[in-house]
């Protein structure tokens, strides 16, 4: 018996005949035999590769065989746009088979709501948050509305696994399967990751169900398109756009809303129909645009990183890459947003405006050549999470007993890792703070947390809790782009200089509430013209920007152009070596260790460094100031011994970690220093040093 023979007979007929459905595809296939055997899922597939189906076919099938009554689906996304996306799909296909689907997120009006609560849908699309706001509404009787959840499907995993949003997302699974006395079956929707056995025990936190990983790697038979070009500036690469493609839409994603803007404005002048989505549009504006673009053809939309989750803009034919992500995964899910319609393949064109844009891309196109792709990995220590989900617990129970509130998370893994000791002591401190009371063993908010979290009934608490750990840097009223947090954890005296835009900004200010940086110029040297704090580029692309400049071999998917500007930054560094770290003496005076290690890795030894001189780190190397000689940093780095690199609590980052109010001094360090740290890339610079290249 096949997979589709396996699916209820009503499901079958509206796929061959509502649907047109010739066939199914092979990750469909695969994922309806994995599902029905009751296991939890991992389903891989390129954008618009037909993931949505894989999941839902089975689990619309089994509903039908076994009837099941009220809210027993839960889909799951980590942003409203692409909910709204899926909303008409996903009710579509419950309407078929007689069933509703309804969607339920932070701009449901609250008729919509009402009618969500009198007459339950079969499917739920929501967010983790909104989940969290029907578990302690007291206009919810959550007991009853969850008590029928069997399967939960998560969208774009990948972004909830990575930071702490995934947490919360596993403990309000874990809460809700303790109301619905199941075993929810867990099935997580990504595109590639480079770990997804690992991503999938992490989805499967607390569960007792099998697992098993759904990824055809023999779908995608067509070689994917991918080169580089070299141009200079913004306003060539808006040039190269209207020239190339012509008649043809395409999808091109910049580093920075202000980018965007430049470009559409430089695009719009050469005669090109041009449309912009970032995330500081209006919404309707934002969507009129996208729904504009998925309509027309021989047409340009410029955007951030928020169309590179899988939202629906029509049948792209080209995606262009100004300069480049910061990793090989979002790489590869903005290619897969082409190649969805028979005879195209998957494509990416990259544009570097500078020379760190065109490292940058070369080395995720050498990593994605080498099969590698990140992995992803949860936060460690995420005690905040779990103070959060205690306050959480509080206003589901209206009050919970000391010793009743951990069962209702204790499977969580993250949470699973910590002693018994630690939380006793997270509770003692938040209680002592005044934060929480305890009356005869049973915890409720005092007047301290009431006046912390209470605003806006208690929304400070259910409001989204990360954003990527990224500041926006201003120059007065000029949006410069974006730069890492680490770029200002800094230990010595003076403000953080970082590089940004083609030149060097002094810090003014830093607003670690907003998470703003405002800047001025400067004329500090000391930087080569390719080199920055602007994007904290992880340990894999940094040894891959080692491996390039080390050789001279050129890449087929290198244009004539970058050929030529790669043989200039070539011989501008003809000291790099491929398999030891180089100590290098700067023209101005100024003496750099290149380590390569990327940028969590240099900040530690560089710290670690600063007892014995003042040291600079980023990306790529350790710059000491020219009052060093060079047989003093050799002396300094040959000290260096890898246990003793420890990251070193920053006071401002744990301030702004969400509810470090709930968090002891000791506690809060620990969150942070197990967050910063590399201690492989380290300890590889280290053992490096052994073969230290020594050039004047």
């Amino acid at each position: 018996m096949n997979a589709f023979d396996r699916l209820h007979p009503a499901l079958q007929h509206h796929i061959v005949n509502s649907l047109g459905w010739r066939d199914l595809r092979e990750v469909q296939s695969l994922s309806i035999e994995a599902y029905l055997t009751g296991a939890n899922l991992v389903i891989l597939a390129p954008t618009a590769g037909g993931k949505t189906e894989s999941a839902f076919f089975p689990v619309i099938s089994q509903m039908l065989d076994e009837s099941w009554s009220g809210v027993s689906i839960l889909y799951v996304s980590p942003i409203k746009a692409l909910l709204n996306n899926q909303e008409q799909r996903l009710d579509k296909y419950m309407r078929l088979v007689g069933r509703r689907a309804a969607l339920w997120h932070g701009d449901t009006s609250q008729s919509e709501r009402k009618q969500i609560l009198a007459e339950q849908p079969d499917c739920l699309l929501t967010t983790p948050e909104s989940l969290e706001v029907l578990l302690v509404s007291q206009k919810v009787d959550h007991h009853q509305f969850f008590s029928n959840v069997k399967v939960v499907v998560i969208d774009e995993l990948h972004a909830f696994a990575g930071d702490d949003r995934g947490w919360h997302l596993l403990s309000v699974f874990s809460r809700i399967g303790k109301i619905a006395k199941q075993d929810i079956q867990r099935i997580g929707l990504s595109a590639t990751v480079g770990n997804p056995q690992e991503m999938l025990e992490w989805l499967s936190s607390g569960s007792e169900r099998p697992q098993e990983v759904v990824w055809p790697k023999g779908s995608d038979s067509q070689t994917p398109d991918v080169q580089l070009d070299f141009v200079g500036s913004l306003a060539n690469a808006a040039k190269v756009i209207s020239l190339l493609h012509q008649g043809e839409k395409r999808l091109v994603f910049c580093d920075s809303r202000s980018r965007v803007e430049q470009l559409a404005v430089s695009l719009r002048q050469h005669g090109i129909d041009t449309f912009v989505s970032h995330s500081s549009l209006g919404i309707d504006e934002r969507r009129q645009a996208e729904e504009a673009f998925a309509q027309r053809q021989n047409c340009v939309i410029v955007a951030t990183s928020s169309l590179e989750l899988g939202l629906d803009v029509g049948d792209l034919d080209r995606v262009i890459q100004i300069d480049a992500p910061g990793t090989v995964s979002s790489f590869l899910q903005r290619m897969g947003r082409t190649g969805r319609r028979s005879g195209t393949s998957r494509n990416c064109l990259f544009l570097a405006t500078n020379d760190e844009g065109l490292l940058r891309a070369a080395a995720l196109i050498e990593l994605w050549q080498r099969g590698y792709v990140e992995p992803v990995q949860a936060p460690p220590c995420p005690y905040h999470i779990l103070a959060q989900q205690l306050m959480a617990l509080i206003l589901q129970e209206r009050g919970i007993g000391q010793s009743q509130w951990l069962p209702w998370l204790e499977n969580v893994s993250g949470f699973s890792e910590m002693s018994k000791e630690k939380i006793t002591e997270l509770v003692e401190f938040m209680v002592a703070k005044g934060i929480l009371w305890s009356d005869n063993g049973i915890l409720a908010f005092a007047p301290e947390g009431e006046n912390t979290f209470g605003r806006r009934n208690f929304m400070d608490i259910l409001s989204v809790f990360t954003s990527p750990p990224l500041f926006k840097v201003m120059s007065g009223q000029k949006e410069l782009g974006n730069v890492h947090e680490s770029t200002f954890y800094k230990r010595e005296e003076g403000p953080a200089i970082l590089v940004l835009a083609g030149r060097s900004w002094k810090t003014k200010h830093l607003d670690w509430k907003r998470r703003i940086a405002h800047v001025e110029p400067t004329d500090e040297k000391g930087r080569s013209r390719w080199l920055g704090e602007g994007q904290m580029l992880s340990h894999a692309v940094c040894q891959s920007i080692r491996r390039i400049l080390a050789t001279d071999d050129d890449d087929p998917a290198w244009s004539r152009r970058a050929v030529q500007q790669f043989n200039e930054i070539r011989d501008d560094h003809p000291w790099v070596s491929p398999d030891a770290t180089s100590l290098v003496h700067q023209p101005n005076g100024e003496i750099r260790w290149w380590t390569f290690a990327g940028g969590v890795a240099n900040a530690l030894l560089a710290d670690h460094l600063k007892s014995h001189c003042d040291v600079k780190a980023d990306n790529l190397c350790l710059s000491f100031p020219t009052a060093s000689s060079l047989e003093n940093v050799s002396e300094y780095i040959e000290g260096v011994q890898p246990e003793a690199v420890q990251p070193i609590p920053n006071i401002d980052a744990m301030e702004n970690l969400k509810f470090s109010e709930c968090l002891s001094p000791e506690i809060a360090a620990e969150v942070f220093t197990s967050r910063f740290d590399d201690r492989r890339a380290v300890a590889q610079a280290i053992e490096e040093r052994r073969r230290v290249v020594v050039q004047n």
